[in-house]
């Protein structure tokens, strides 16, 4: 019994870390796949100046039209010279999803368009909506953020369910730090600040993710 119990106390962070990790690494192919069908995807001029991408993959709902959300993702964000930050870790709760099946889980990316709402987003907590501007983002290759909401808003956000990729306006929906999630990648509780704003090195899970960001430059020339 006290051998069991030794391997269960051993397993249970072992276990954790690598959930942690396959899950930064979902994230990495949810971007890859949306990105793979440019007419269907996130316009690449909105990628060129975001500042700040979350991805989260498989944001679990409850119920029909109405139901608790949750999920856990990842943000990272532009460090001028120095290129794509490492990830650090934040949960999805709660918010308005729009028209919603039950049971089926949905992949969510943000955009973060400008300084204030990186600042918002790194904050300990965030209600999206509440505390900052948050659209529906357009879809395809082609498609503009020339509407007045989308050129105000501070964050963009799409959803995929069972393969519809469609922007959606996330109003409600509440954003933690996850500083387990981050202990796992690090081995230390940082918050996300330290990891988006230091000098962390990413883990080999976020390797396809960084990837792909990285072939989207900012325009930014400042």
């Amino acid at each position: 019994m006290r051998i069991c119990t030794i391997a269960f106390l051993i397993a249970a962070p072992l276990t954790a870390k690598n959930e942690t990790a396959e899950r930064l690494h979902e994230a990495g192919v949810v971007f890859s796949e949306i990105m793979s069908a440019p007419d269907k995807g996130i316009p690449r001029d909105l990628l060129e100046k975001a500042h700040c991408v979350v991805v989260v993959p498989g944001l679990k709902k409850g119920a029909f039209i109405f139901g608790a959300k949750y999920g856990k993702g990842f943000i990272v964000c532009r460090r001028g010279a120095r290129g794509w930050s490492a990830p650090a870790a934040v949960r999805v709760e709660g918010g308005s999803f729009g028209f919603q099946i039950g049971g089926s889980e949905t992949d969510v990316v943000l955009l973060v368009m400008n300084d204030r709402g990186a600042d918002r987003l790194l904050a300990s907590q965030f209600t999206l909506g509440g505390e900052g501007e948050v659209a529906a983002g357009p879809v395809g290759r082609s498609a503009t953020a020339q509407t007045d909401a989308m050129m105000s808003a501070e964050i963009l956000s799409w959803s995929r369910t069972r393969g519809i990729f469609a922007g959606i306006s996330l109003q409600g929906a509440t954003l933690r730090q996850d500083l387990d999630d981050n202990k796992d990648l690090y081995g230390r509780k940082l918050d996300n600040k330290e990891i988006v704003r230091g000098r962390v090195g990413p883990p080999k899970a976020a390797g396809r993710l960084l990837g792909l960001l990285s072939k989207y430059p900012s325009h930014d020339k400042s």
